[in-house]
C-alpha cells in the first residue's frame, strides 16, 4: 500500500491527467476477492440462474418461490457477493419469504471488470423487474446505497432495510483518494471525470437528497465504529427518511454487521411491523436528535 501511495504522489505531480484516470480506474474495479469468495461459498440449495444485462451476464440465486410467496430482494455491497447473505436464508425462509439475491456487474459470478453505484441501482432494478414486486429489499453498503437510490426512483417494495449504507459519494470518492495518496484537488478531478462518464452528478446519489423522496418504511442499521462507511451516514438516512428507524450497534464494525445473528433477528422483527430502533428526527431548531 506505501508503494501504491508513493505511486499517485509523484504521478501527481508528472501526468496528472494519466494519474486521474489511473485512480477512476482503481475507484471503480472492485477486489478479485468476490470472485473467488463467490466461488467456493455454497449456495445453500438455491435456483441459480443469469440473465444478459447491458453486456454483462447477472448471476441471480432463488430459494422458494417469488411467484407465490412474498420475497425478500437482496442487494450486497461493493467488493463482495450474494452469497455473503446467507445467514439471512434459513431466518428468511422460516418466516415464509422466498429469497432472491444477485450478484453485481464484475462480482461473485456476474460478468465484468469495473461497476459503480448507478449500475448497482440499475442492476437491483432490472432484478426486480424480473421477479417482481419485492416485500422488502435489503442491502449492505453500497447496496444499502443501491436500494434507496432505486427506491427514490420509484422501485415497488413495502418495505427497506439498509445496513452500514453508504450515504455520500463524494466523501466516499474522497476517501479512496487520501487512502491511495491521490491530492484532494486530484480527487475533485476524479469526481469530476467520474460524472462526465456516467453522466450524472455525485448529488444524484446522496442521501439527503433521496430520502425524503421515499414513501417506504424504513430500518437502517448502523455500527457506531464502522472504519469504512461512518455512522454518520447511516443516520443521515435515518434523519432525512421520513418513515425510518436508527438501530445503532457498536462492536460489529462495517462487515460483521451484515451477518449478526442480533441484527438479522431485529431486522424479522422489523418486517413483522414492529417499531425496532430510534426514531431520528430533524427541525430548523434542532439539526438532528433522538426522540
Amino acid at each position: 500500500m506505501a508503494g501504491l501511495r508513493a505511486t499517485f504522489r509523484l504521478g501527481s505531480w508528472f501526468d496528472a491527467a494519466a494519474t486521474v484516470r489511473r485512480a477512476g480506474d482503481l475507484f471503480c474495479t472492485p477486489f478479485a476477492s468476490s470472485r473467488s469468495r463467490a466461488a467456493q461459498t455454497p449456495s445453500a440449495d438455491a435456483v441459480e440462474d443469469s440473465f444478459e444485462l447491458d453486456g454483462h451476464r447477472i448471476h441471480t440465486y432463488v430459494w422458494g418461490d417469488p411467484q407465490t410467496q412474498p420475497y425478500v430482494l437482496l442487494a450486497h455491497g461493493w467488493s463482495s457477493h450474494a452469497t455473503r447473505f446467507l445467514p439471512w436464508i434459513g431466518r428468511l425462509r422460516g418466516a415464509d419469504y422466498a429469497v432472491v439475491a444477485f450478484d453485481q456487474p464484475a462480482h461473485g459470478l456476474s460478468t465484468g471488470n469495473r461497476s459503480n453505484l448507478l449500475e448497482f441501482a440499475n442492476t437491483l432494478q432490472a432484478v426486480a423487474n424480473r421477479f417482481g414486486p419485492a416485500a422488502a429489499l435489503i442491502g449492505h453498503s453500497l447496496g444499502g446505497a443501491a436500494v434507496a437510490t432505486a427506491l427514490a426512483r420509484g422501485l415497488p417494495a413495502e418495505r427497506a432495510v439498509l445496513i452500514a449504507p453508504a450515504a455520500d459519494p463524494v466523501d466516499a470518492a474522497m476517501r479512496f483518494a487520501g487512502f491511495v495518496g491521490l491530492p484532494q484537488r486530484l480527487g475533485r478531478r476524479m469526481i469530476a471525470a467520474f460524472e462526465a462518464h456516467i453522466g450524472f452528478s455525485f448529488d444524484a446519489f446522496q442521501a439527503h437528497f433521496n430520502a425524503p423522496r421515499i414513501a417506504h418504511p424504513a430500518l437502517i442499521v448502523h455500527d457506531v465504529e464502522d472504519r469504512e462507511v461512518p455512522w454518520a451516514e447511516g443516520e443521515r438516512y435515518a434523519r432525512f427518511w421520513p418513515d425510518s428507524r436508527l438501530l445503532s450497534t457498536q462492536g460489529l464494525g462495517h462487515n460483521r454487521i451484515a451477518q449478526d445473528e442480533g441484527v438479522i433477528a431485529a431486522a424479522l422483527r422489523f418486517l413483522r411491523g414492529e417499531a425496532v430502533g430510534e426514531r431520528v428526527v430533524s427541525t430548523p431548531n434542532l439539526p438532528f436528535g433522538i426522540a
